[in-house]
């Protein structure tokens, strides 16, 4: 991981595309201007962003952030960018909320502007905990922090799932369940199931993500609950901090109505795939933040809701998580940047603690 290349973000031209926003900008607001459009360096592999700020007397926005659809011809992470599905969540999380979410103001669902449909939001400053190098290496300003600094903000990012859990109904977000038969919980593995197909369709399968479906089902929750409206990507690298405390909540391509322990479990594994790289290249990394159990009783305390089922969920993150970092790879190797193994299952970053969630062994 520390000599590893990033892999490229984006095919576009960040030029070219500030040129055709500004064209954009125009004609939703006349006389407006884009001016300082930026790229971020930490633009993700999915959805694309553009910071930029509106010239303009009466601006609705003056600081902006654009998230536009992935360019369908760049190998893209997912199969479908819906961004109207995350507008309308972003919408309805903040009028049924009072979760920190950047307001939006315009959709643009007509791909001609900018080669992708995309939608404008207000820009929040503030800070992020880092995915590269992660959050959990020496250097950053949370690997820095006090213990009572992270333990602030680890109590209010859970603060923020009890919230979104509890304060969205999830009739509101009815437009975000998935296709298919069988409750949410059913629903959601089904849809991981049609991403795995999609994404090693023609190219080499990998057993250990088979055989960890094959161990959900071994492990399937006798009562998942009722479905609550899941963030999808819940963890604190989609989150704006000022100072610890959250005021931006960012990243909804993933929500849908799911079972509280999937936010859950993703929030948990997430950061024990920093921390278990972490250790693996020879630093302490943080062993008390964010663990399980202390997720698992805040959660409870705040929500009166006790998490059940938790090895399922975080072997269920983990599985997806594996999803999501073999099409990276395959599409690294589209790139020429990586060269495809013998053994497909190496390309998983994580393979040993999936491995060792899907034996059983990973939180002996």
């Amino acid at each position: 991981m520390a000599t590893a290349p990033r892999p490229r973000t984006s095919t576009r031209d960040p030029e070219e595309l500030a040129h055709r926003l500004t064209g954009w900008l125009g004609t939703r607001l006349p006389g407006a201007k884009a001016v300082g459009v930026t790229v971020p360096a930490s633009n993700g592999m999915s959805s694309e962003t553009l910071l930029f700020d509106i010239e303009h007397p009466e601006p609705p926005l003056r600081a902006c952030a654009l998230r536009l659809a992935a360019d369908p011809a760049a190998y893209t992470v997912f199969p479908v960018y819906d961004m109207v599905r995350q507008y309308r969540t972003m919408r309805v999380v903040g009028e049924c909320s009072d979760l920190p979410v950047p307001r939006v103001r315009w959709l643009e669902e007509d791909p001609g502007p900018l080669g992708a449909p995309f939608f404008v939001m207000e820009r929040v400053e503030g800070r992020v905990p880092p995915d590269v190098m992660p959050y959990t290496y020496e250097g950053n300003w949370l690997h820095a922090a006090s213990d009572a600094e992270r333990e602030r903000l680890e109590a209010a990012t859970i603060g923020l799932l009890a919230r979104l859990h509890d304060q969205v109904p999830v009739k509101e977000a009815e437009f975000l369940t998935l296709p298919g038969e069988g409750d949410a919980l059913r629903r959601h593995v089904t849809a991981q199931r049609a991403y795995y197909a999609w994404v090693v369709d023609g190219l080499a399968p990998s057993p250990l993500i088979e055989e960890a479906f094959d161990r959900l089902e071994a492990l399937w929750p006798t009562d998942p609950g009722m479905p609550v409206l899941n963030w999808g990507d819940a963890r604190i690298g989609n989150v704006v901090y000022d100072g610890f405390d959250p005021v931006a909540v960012l990243d909804w391509e993933m929500a849908a109505p799911a079972p509280r322990e999937v936010d859950l479990g993703w929030t948990v594994y997430l950061h024990r795939f920093f921390q278990d790289l972490t250790v693996a290249f020879g630093q302490r990394g943080l062993p008390d933040f964010l663990r399980r159990d202390r997720i698992e009783t805040r959660y409870a305390e705040l929500t009166g809701h006790t998490p059940r089922d938790m090895d399922f969920y975080t072997l269920y993150a983990a599985l997806r998580h594996a999803i999501v970092m073999l099409r990276v790879a395959y599409r690294q190797a589209h790139f020429g940047e990586v060269a495809v193994p013998a053994d497909p299952d190496t390309l998983i970053l994580h393979h040993g603690s999936l491995r060792a969630m899907v034996q059983g062994s990973y939180w002996d």
